[in-house]
């Protein structure tokens, strides 16, 4: 076995775990026209951002798969959920977040000490931020920092 598939394996062995956890909106398995506009629904989005989605899915399709490694021809496009929403909201306090989802960052190795050193990040768990927080000091000379769904909604243009 060569080096980096050990690494491969290795991590396969660390993060491969699957948490039990009721979505409140999922896309059905596989990339399709209909599924980007499940998504762009689901996200309330402007409709220029369809667009786009779409230009980028139909750029997608007509391309063949890069050969720059080994392993992209055996991934199954068809066998991926695209969109999962664990949560209602996007919290800004880190005790906020669900305690489920909390547990998930703990089995990734990501330190509660860690998280609340890295305050002016998000955390995203599948397909939605579920925390966002952002130092004072950033903020206080302008700098913004957000999620692209929030983006889409305060900036539309």
């Amino acid at each position: 076995m060569t080096a980096t598939r050990q690494i491969v394996s290795d991590q396969r062995d660390q993060f491969a775990f699957h948490d039990d956890i009721v979505y409140l909106r999922e896309t059905k398995r596989g990339l399709t026209r209909d599924t980007v506009e499940e998504i762009s629904r689901f996200k309330d989005e402007p409709e220029w951002m369809l667009k786009f989605r779409l230009r980028s899915y139909d750029h997608f399709v007509q391309r063949a798969m890069p050969d720059w490694t080994d392993g992209l021809d055996r991934i199954d496009f068809d066998k991926i959920v695209y969109y999962r929403k664990p949560s209602e909201r996007e919290e800004k306090s880190w005790d906020d977040v669900p305690d489920q989802i909390k547990a998930t960052f703990e089995k990734l190795g990501i330190p509660e000490a860690e998280r609340k050193f890295l305050a002016g990040v998000g955390a995203q768990y599948d397909s939605e931020v579920v925390y966002h927080s952002v130092r004072e000091e950033l903020t206080n000379i302008g700098v913004v920092f957000m999620g692209m769904d929030q983006a889409l909604k305060d900036h539309p243009d």
